[in-house]
């Protein structure tokens, strides 16, 4: 069979491939899927772009077909000589204007846009203080887990980002130790952390969207930061107005950390006590932690952020954790035997926060307490 004919083969499926690959994505980890007002507005910049670049192939294609099919050797003769349009000041400002046109309508949505995302002046209140009414989310990122504190409810948890829908939820982006980058594809672009200044922006999340996805969105480190990079993963838990405020105030609620049930667990809970506190918190306050807050951990989908949420998978990463996440900070800080392992590996999976425990008007109170205050003055 002719090689050629092979290679011509082979090349029409790959091109094939490339296309229909092109269409794949889920409502949870993609930009072509809109999930929110900034990855809906970021991707009709993307489709405006394409509509331009399109247009400009089109043209350019169907000018060479007819300067091929006109000026053909067969039509022109031997001795046709093409016009010599060098020095054309109508030709020259046609084809330098055109490309500065395109320019201009490609730029001046993307200027708009760069500057209403960047818009985060709601956040804070005239003394410079996180404002009591809007959805703020202080996010650190560390290799190789997410931190998530929200200030105004005095809330911290890791891993598993929870937020209201549509509305928008402002985010203050830091790194801990190298720069990282914080990416929901389906919510909107990503944002550096820096370790030596705080970036700032919104996102909002479409309800309807985030029903589509089962309210659970991914989320991505979008800066190569070490050998674990492609394993710092989180996930987002979209959830409707009342839910979450139920949800923080249930989290606001703990004051103590949950009392292991279990034998196994009793025992898990002295060892966790006397050999991780030092690292990680069981209640949902104080941020910048070594590791990872665990207050909620029993309620969490993931392990480690990408494994499945079972005793197993929990003992194999106490027990080995530079096996999954190479360069890890929890690699070689303790010595545990197998049978400490699973006692701790059971009270962690005790580790959950009781639904509808916490009282939601409570989180109004300090907004409520403050314009009191100042009614009075």
């Amino acid at each position: 069979m002719n090689l050629s004919f092979l290679k011509g083969k082979a090349l029409l499926l790959v091109s094939a491939l490339t296309l229909f690959l092109a269409g794949c994505g889920t409502n949870e980890l993609s930009t072509l899927r809109p999930a929110g007002e900034v990855g809906q507005e970021q991707f009709n910049l993307m489709v405006l772009s394409i509509i331009i670049m399109l247009l400009v192939i089109a043209v350019v294609t169907v000018l060479f077909t007819i300067a091929v099919l006109k000026s053909r050797r067969s039509k022109k003769g031997e001795d046709f000589e093409p016009a010599d349009v060098a020095g054309n000041h109508t030709l020259e400002v046609i084809w330098t204007s055109i490309p500065i046109l395109l320019l201009i309508v490609l730029s001046v949505p993307t200027v708009y846009y760069v500057f209403k995302q960047a818009d985060t002046e709601a956040m804070t209140d005239a003394d410079g203080n996180v404002n009591a009414e809007e959805t703020v989310i202080n996010v650190r990122a560390y290799q190789y887990w997410w931190e998530f504190e929200y200030p105004n409810e005095e809330v911290v948890t890791a891993q598993e980002l929870v937020v209201p829908t549509d509305q928008k939820v402002y985010f203050n982006l830091q790194g801990a130790d190298v720069k990282h980058s914080f990416w929901v594809p389906a919510a909107g672009g990503k944002m550096d952390t820096n370790i030596d200044g705080i970036n700032s922006f919104y996102l909002v999340f479409d309800d309807d969207a985030s029903q589509e996805a089962d309210r659970l969105f991914y989320g991505k480190c979008a800066e190569l930061c070490g050998p674990s990079h492609a394993l710092m993963d989180f996930k987002v838990k979209a959830l409707p107005e009342e839910e979450y405020d139920q949800w923080l105030a249930d989290m606001k609620a703990v004051e103590e950390p949950v009392q292991a049930s279990s034998e196994d667990a009793q025992r898990g809970e002295e060892i966790f006590n006397n050999s991780c506190m030092g690292c990680h918190a069981a209640t949902p306050t104080s941020p910048g932690a070594m590791g990872p807050n665990l207050t909620n951990f029993g309620d969490r989908d993931l392990i480690a952020g990408f494994l499945e949420h079972d005793q197993e998978n929990l003992e194999a990463w106490i027990k080995d954790p530079e096996s999954f996440k190479p360069d890890n900070k929890m690699a070689g800080t303790y010595e545990l035997t197998d049978d400490e392992i699973q006692a701790v590996a059971s009270y962690l999976m005790e580790l959950k926060v009781e639904e509808g425990s916490g009282d939601v008007s409570s989180l109004r109170e300090p907004a409520a307490d403050e314009e009191s205050e100042e009614g009075g003055n």
